[in-house]
């Protein structure tokens, strides 16, 4: 969940008229907002188990605001209700919950009817008509924790089959409702798309195998098993998807790239990256999912530590040199150059960016994707860019020695140009762009910051249980005396609100300036422990240093962080 820049929680929904009839202070409903985007929950669930505000006002308020009926939903009878199934992360998360269906309508129960994100999702999920009533959240609680039991109880009285007799029906079943019936896979793919979005998924794998044909999605970094398709379904569920994103289909036999936009309605949509691969037992399909709401997320939301925000927007400043932001796959850099080309988006900047391919399409900036075929590389898009007068150049990745020569001479030339590269952390980023034929005397006079950034999964704070760890074990693991004063460490524990402990990531991040006594480091060709010395000297945090101090704080784990970071 990210919070817009300028967003004032007083101009929104029931908080809005909670501090209009004096229940509610702006300043506290500020704070709820800010802490409630941290936790992923709702702000005005998050206000009320704060003891903010009594749970039976806001019900009362809801209800007469909405003039909608307020009931005790624990009279109820929702067991032996005929409901449709709905994503229980999405309940969870909003505290709504089914109780009735009537023809093409759904009556929900909710504690804050102004939240239309779950009624949206809801209606998508099944085509019906969502109708609200209002309960108070206690008795949501209570009911929705008895309904999702029940209803997982029935899963495992039904799914209580070997691993051959469920593909056995499966096939079975698959083959009772046709699998040549196109409505079927249209409406399977539909749902997996949907229920990725309402998981907040980062990528969706579907993989098929010689008994089974599986669904996979990385949420919060971490793969984990979705649900098993029919295995007849495979070449179908290839084929959509492909028509879907504009691959190519002349060939099942070779790897195909698509994209495609994927509408959920009020004019939200989610960017779908396809690709594909022949496997033995059929094309296994990967989907990036990318929410353009990235595009305007500010700096301030990324988990920097205020000294490490202030060297970035120092560094972005600057009206020439280069920044520079490095990590593995999915340690969250596309985020980060967005956020500062977010930043610098303010109309008075010619803003160029050239990628492979365009993530987020983002107003007010000219973006080029790179097309081999007509010979549109990075280095070629960077020298046209240099005609552009461009004050600011994106470069979506430096691969080549090409492209870091032209880029470097870009930022040597008055302009000040992002980008990113795949190295561990920022002292062997110097080393790299080096190696890539860069003169050591250029380097010194283009560079202005480097970031490493790693991301880790935030401990869900409605679960996590203090952990009571020995001294000589924490300095074990890198902290000193200074840091395990006021430390509070914290251990995954997991609920429903949660999975395994965590919801939502944060940033650890090592930024580096380069100093003058690093630019003499570099003219004379050191090596990448003595610039990491040097930085350590100036104070610099490497990213276990950073990892820790998220693990002080009560952010996350030192499991955690030694998942994330070699020590």
């Amino acid at each position: 969940m990210s919070t817009p820049a300028g967003h004032n929680p007083a101009a929104s929904g029931l908080l809005r008229d909670l501090i209009a009839e004096g229940m509610l202070t702006p300043e506290a409903a500020q704070k709820a907002f800010r802490d409630a985007v941290h936790e992923g929950v709702p702000p005005l669930v998050h206000a009320v188990r704060q003891k903010l505000v009594s749970e039976r006002v806001v019900a009362q308020l809801a209800a007469a605001t909405m003039g909608l009926p307020l009931i005790d939903i624990r009279a109820c009878d929702i067991e032996n209700q005929e409901l449709p199934r709905v994503d229980e992360d999405l309940l969870e998360r909003h505290r709504v919950i089914p109780l009735m269906r009537r023809g093409s309508r759904l009556f929900l129960a909710t504690f804050d009817p102004t939240d239309t994100t779950p009624l949206d999702a809801i209606r998508f999920q099944t085509g019906l008509t969502v109708e609200t009533v209002v309960a108070e959240l206690s008795a949501l609680d209570e009911v929705l924790t008895r309904f999702l039991e029940q209803r997982n109880a029935k899963l495992l009285d039904t799914e209580e089959l070997t691993e051959d007799n469920a593909t056995e029906s499966q096939e079975s079943e698959s083959q009772k409702e046709s699998v040549d019936d196109e409505n079927l896979v249209v409406r399977l793919v539909t749902s997996i798309l949907n229920d990725a979005v309402v998981r907040g998924a980062s990528d969706i794998h579907i993989e098929p195998y010689a008994k089974q044909y599986r669904v996979r999605m990385r949420v919060d970094g971490v793969l984990h098993q979705f649900r098993n398709l029919p295995l007849d379904l495979r070449e179908s569920v290839a084929q959509r998807i492909k028509i879907m994103g504009h691959c190519d289909l002349s060939d099942r036999r070779k790897p195909t790239d698509g994209s495609f936009t994927y509408k959920l309605g009020r004019g939200r949509h989610v960017d779908m990256r396809v690709n594909t691969v022949p496997t033995v037992n059929g094309e296994k399909i990967v989907l990036r999912l990318i929410d353009p709401t990235v595009a305007q997320m500010g700096i301030d939301s990324l988990g920097y530590e205020e000294f490490q925000k202030d060297l970035y927007l120092k560094a972005l400043a600057r009206t020439q040199g280069m920044v520079l932001v490095t990590g593995p796959t999915g340690s969250g850099k596309t985020v980060s150059m967005y956020a500062a080309i977010n930043h610098l988006n303010d109309g008075q900047h010619n803003i160029c960016t050239v990628e492979d391919p365009v993530e987020i399409e983002v107003a007010g900036v000219n973006q080029v994707n790179v097309n081999a075929a007509v010979q549109l590389t990075f280095a070629n898009a960077l020298r046209a860019f240099l005609r552009q007068d461009p004050d600011v150049i994106l470069v979506g990745e430096i691969r080549d020695p090409e492209t870091a020569e032209v880029a470097v001479k870009a930022a040597q030339t008055g302009h000040l140009v992002l980008s990113t590269l795949h190295t561990n952390d920022a002292p062997q980023t110097i080393t790299r762009l080096v190696d890539l034929g860069i003169p050591p005397y250029s380097l010194a006079s283009a560079l202005r910051l480097i970031i490493a950034q790693r991301l880790a999964r935030r401990l869900c704070t409605h679960c996590r249980e203090p952990l009571k760890l020995p001294p000589d074990a924490l300095k074990a693991e890198g902290f000193d005396d200074a840091m395990l004063t006021g430390a509070t460490i914290f251990r995954a524990q997991g609920c429903s609100r949660c999975k395994d402990g965590y919801s939502g990531r944060v940033g650890l991040y090592q930024v580096l300036p380069i100093s003058e006594a690093t630019v003499h480091l570099i003219l004379r060709g050191a090596n990448a422990p003595e610039l990491a010395a040097q930085a350590h000297k100036e104070g610099v945090w490497d990213l276990r240093r950073a990892g820790l101090e998220k693990v002080r704080r009560g952010i996350t784990t030192i499991e955690e962080i030694n998942r994330v970071i070699a020590f």
